[in-house]
């Protein structure tokens, strides 16, 4: 039996151990869901320079990921409509936490954590009502689940908080969909989208929504700029030769404005934004894979830059402009100049890259 000297000299030891950082996991700056030449998949951590720290497996296609503000800790998540997240320890590669929806729910495969980063929150389906919940889950004390609210719609997509605040932003797509039916779009004709702004415990405190004729554009993905307002992409569900822009900006005094995209682009994207970043406090990135495009908006101006690279998709701020991946292994710095590519791995990268916020 351990004396109480060696018990206390064991305890203080272990206390001024320093706590790991996200240069123990090699100092990734972003993070991606990935495919192999085999099928199998994996959460992949990708340096400044394009070179891959790590790939951790997952146990199917995942979507995005929730990266913790000080440990180097992820939550991956399943692509919709899953029901699986992952706690990933990216310093010692292994899972530390498997969650799962509660029965009755699945998720949408976005999440984020609060402030203090006591909390973790997802975006999930209430399958039998069609209703948008958020899931609270304890990431202080184990991810052990505390409960949901609504999440002021159906079908949240993807969650942020807004930048040194508390407060949250959720997309809801305003698409309801069923598990048995796959990933099929039950109610396109009533589909009502909003952009919500919430307190953590769910007390809403604003609802953006579209005009009428412009119900059929469901609001998928955003990204926050530091004076509140968010960059939002959309996917379009309506005729496609009626499509609006899929691009948009959400201010606190003014609501939604979709910013302006020529015909001749639309008419290439098929409806369909992926993925969206604030590049500084004007600019923003948007990416269009099935027409592989990928367009900065100066949000002052109205002027774009497109880039043209096939089937981009990810994209987030980086150290020096944004960094962008696609389904055929590229990661690429995106520049006011142009794109360049940084490197070429044997996967094929999912829809989103995510930014280590420390890195």
């Amino acid at each position: 039996m351990p004396s109480r000297r060696r018990f206390l000299q064991t305890s203080l030891a272990t206390a001024a151990l320093p706590a790991r950082a996200w240069a123990d996991a090699g100092a990734p700056t972003h993070l991606s869901a990935a495919r192999t030449p085999e099928g199998k998949h994996s959460l992949v951590g990708l340096r400044a320079d394009g070179s891959r720290t790590f790939a951790l497996p997952l146990p199917s296609r995942g979507h995005a990921a929730a990266v913790h503000p000080t440990r180097p800790e992820a939550v991956a998540f399943a692509r919709r409509p899953g029901t699986y997240a992952l706690v990933i320890d990216c310093a010692l590669g292994r899972t530390m936490q498997h969650l799962t929806a509660p029965e009755g729910h699945h998720f949408y495969g976005h999440g984020t954590f609060s402030k203090d980063a006591k909390t973790l929150f997802t975006t999930e389906n209430h399958i039998e009502s069609g209703q948008g919940r958020i899931g609270v889950w304890d990431a202080a004390g184990g991810y052990v689940r505390l409960g949901d609210f609504s999440s002021g719609g159906i079908g949240p997509h993807e969650i942020l908080r807004q930048p040194g605040r508390e407060m949250l932003v959720v997309a809801n797509g305003g698409i309801r969909t069923h598990p048995d039916q796959g990933r099929a779009k039950l109610n396109l004709a009533t589909m009502q989208p909003n952009l919500t702004m919430m307190r953590p415990d769910g007390t809403a405190l604003d609802v953006a929504s579209l005009p009428a004729e412009q119900h059929q554009n469901s609001i998928r993905h955003i990204a926050a700029f530091d004076d509140g307002r968010v960059a939002i992409a959309f996917q379009w569900q309506g005729d496609p030769y009626a499509a609006p822009s899929i691009a948009g900006v959400y201010s606190p005094q003014e609501g939604i404005t979709l910013l302006r995209m020529s015909d001749a682009v639309l008419q290439g994207l098929d409806g369909y934004a992926g993925s969206v970043a604030v590049l500084d406090h004007r600019h923003m990135a948007v990416t269009f894979p099935r027409g592989g495009v990928l367009q900065v908006f100066d949000t002052e101006t109205g002027s774009t830059l497109d880039l043209r690279q096939p089937d981009i998709c990810g994209v987030a701020i980086a150290q020096h402009g944004a960094m962008a991946t696609d389904g055929l292994g590229n990661v690429h710095v995106l520049t006011p100049q142009g794109a360049r590519r940084l490197a070429q791995h044997d996967l094929a990268f999912d829809n989103h890259l995510i930014r280590v916020a420390n890195a």
